[in-house]
């Protein structure tokens, strides 16, 4: 049970909450809002009842996106893409 003036954070996995149940939850006060990087399905459709709460915020799946991940990204995709280009093994390569 949590308290009224809780704040729901999802940052993991869409499919770990029950989203018609923190829905009414919020609708009905149990907690005070709700911040969700991931839903199921993802991306929500946008008619979803949770998009019409001004006590929930919804971000299409970027906690992760900052400055360092969005360098880190870039700089690995050019490594790779100067690995294929050599025709040597990429850092990040994996067998299928």
């Amino acid at each position: 049970m949590m308290k009224s003036t809780s704040i729901f954070i999802n940052i993991a996995r869409g499919g770990v909450v029950m989203q018609d149940d923190l829905c009414q939850a919020l609708i009905n006060g149990k907690i005070r809002a709700a911040g969700l990087d991931v839903t199921t399905p993802e991306p929500l459709p946008m008619d979803h009842p949770l998009f019409q709460l001004p006590n929930c915020v919804i971000t299409p799946h970027i906690g992760t996106h900052t400055d360092e991940t969005g360098t880190a990204m870039a700089v690995l995709a050019a490594r790779n893409l100067l690995a294929g280009l050599e025709n040597t093994p990429m850092s990040s390569q994996y067998e299928l």
